[in-house]
């Protein structure tokens, strides 16, 4: 077989949330040589529509899509799909339906709530007399992943300035949610032999985090080597140490997800949980990091699975 493994190019500045594109083509690529695929790459640019209408001239077998952006803007990565649709080049992942209305946070709180899947409540900044004075929230950018635009000082507690702090924020590029000041779960989840399989749990724990400090994954803490959050915010499996009512409940909102929003191939759900075991699904990832040090990755290991098995499934999946 042959494979072209699509992906966004990092431009000369890019910071090391977009440079990790580069690992992830690195492993997806070792493991296909060892399942006898040939592969050859073929990064994206702002030139996209020329770049991707050159692989309807001599078309792979299918195209292995690790694309996150195109020029480091999420809100533009549903555009990948799109064409590889119109000129019906097969590729792994989730179909473009799903990556558009996944992409968009507010858009998947919305079919979260439709759906009657515990999300916490959001808000647009232009809602902000909508919020309950004394209760803590969060602002985060609709379009972005990897945490990019969420800081210490993106968690706020409502009050008289809520306003005024939020008229700067645009209805069309972010959101405020409810924010669960509880534990973080990020659920993986994929297409196994028999059917959509939840890997283990992993929780994300806060180290040395006082109260002053919100316990949530925020840009340094994924992205900035050596500093406190980097170092200090660390994923762990549980395993049998979790209750096992509230991974029972963590897996069934998981494959809710999975189904209410037509996802194929591998994705991740982040979640939080409150005091009372209580989940919310906080966001629907339908194209994860997987590099050997991601989330998605380090599930599979700990499921006990082979790598190539795992992206044989996913390449199976495709033409489901």
């Amino acid at each position: 077989m042959s494979c072209c493994i699509l992906y966004n190019e990092p431009g000369p500045n890019a910071l090391p949330d977009e440079l990790d594109i580069i690992e992830q083509v690195e492993y997806v690529e070792m493991h296909l040589h060892q399942m006898n695929i040939s592969t050859y790459r073929k990064g994206i640019t702002t030139n996209f529509m020329n770049e991707l209408a050159e692989l309807k001239e001599a078309p792979p077998e299918f195209i292995f899509n690790l694309a996150e952006s195109i020029n480091n803007k999420g809100e533009l990565l549903y555009f990948v799909p799109a064409v590889l649709n119109m000129y019906s080049i097969p590729y792994t992942g989730n179909p473009l339906e799903a990556m558009f209305i996944t992409t968009s946070k507010w858009l998947t709180y919305r079919m979260l709530v439709q759906a009657g899947l515990n999300a916490p409540k959001a808000f647009l900044p232009s809602q902000a007399s909508m919020l309950e004075t004394g209760k803590k929230y969060i602002i985060k950018p609709i379009w972005e992943d990897g945490s990019m635009g969420i800081t210490a000082d993106s968690v706020f507690i409502a009050g008289a300035d809520t306003s005024a702090r939020l008229s700067a924020y645009r209805d069309t590029h972010w959101f405020v949610q409810e924010f669960i000041d509880g534990r973080e779960f990020n659920i993986s989840v994929m297409m196994g032999k028999n059917g959509p399989e939840v890997l283990p749990p992993a929780e994300m724990t806060f180290r040395n985090y006082g109260d002053d400090r919100p316990k949530i994954v925020d840009f340094k803490a994924k992205w900035e080597e050596g500093s406190f959050e980097f170092k200090n915010t660390v994923r762990k499996f549980p395993g049998k140490k979790l209750d096992t009512g509230l991974e029972s409940k963590l897996r069934e909102l998981a494959l809710g997800c999975w189904h209410v929003f037509g996802l194929k191939g591998y994705a991740r759900v982040d979640m939080r949980v409150d005091n009372n075991n209580i989940p919310y699904a906080i966001e629907v990832n339908a194209n994860p990091c997987i590099s050997p040090n991601g989330g998605f990755a380090a599930a599979t290991h700990e499921a006990g699975y082979k790598f190539t098995d795992v992206l044989q499934w996913i390449i199976d999946d495709m033409n489901r």
